[in-house]
């Protein structure tokens, strides 16, 4: 079913309200090599959009790098940024989370939706009840669970199934839910 404009951004590339402006990709690393090549620990679902030509956007200034090459080493990637050709000067990028703009992601099917779309959405049963705030997305190896925060505090755990979830109103939003008969137990 799924898969995350105020001036307040927080470490994820978010902003304060509404829906981000950029999502966190990756983290550069350390620099490999004397030609400005950086490791990267890729932290997307989508790692086939890091290609040449891509821009990205590091640090908390959104710096704006366009990827030259990429290649593979072990489990993370190597990347090569343009106009940036020896291992000083990439040094400066170590440790930095890099951005995508959220504009730039890929459409999904109908009916999934990105982690940040979901996260805020208000919650109500069928009975037209509001629960609370959708605040949370656990996601576990069978399938991901809502985390429900009421008014009052307490957390609801709803998994994100298909007879639990209802419908997604991402214009108003909303989310209807029939949670499932042992919350109301």
């Amino acid at each position: 079913m799924h898969q995350n404009s105020g001036d307040i951004y927080s470490d994820s590339g978010s902003p304060g309200s509404g829906e981000p402006l950029f999502l966190t990709v990756g983290k550069l690393l350390r620099s490999h090599g004397v030609n400005g090549f950086i490791l990267i620990s890729v932290i997307t679902h989508f790692p086939e959009r890091l290609v040449p030509g891509k821009v990205i956007y590091a640090g908390k200034n959104y710096q704006p790098l366009t990827i030259e090459k990429v290649q593979g080493h072990r489990d993370r990637l190597m990347i090569k940024f343009q106009g940036i050709e020896d291992k000083e000067s990439v040094a400066a990028y170590t440790n930095q989370m890099v951005y995508v703009n959220s504009r730039e992601l890929p459409m999904l099917p109908e009916g999934e939706y990105y982690h940040h779309q979901l996260l805020g959405l208000q919650v109500f049963n069928k009975e037209g009840q509001q629960l609370g705030t959708l605040e949370e997305i656990l996601e576990t190896g069978a399938n991901d669970v809502y985390l429900v925060k009421t008014f009052s505090g307490e957390e609801i755990l709803l998994p994100a199934i298909d007879g639990v979830v209802v419908e997604i109103d991402l214009v108003n939003h909303t989310m209807l839910v029939e949670p499932p008969v042992w919350y109301n137990e």
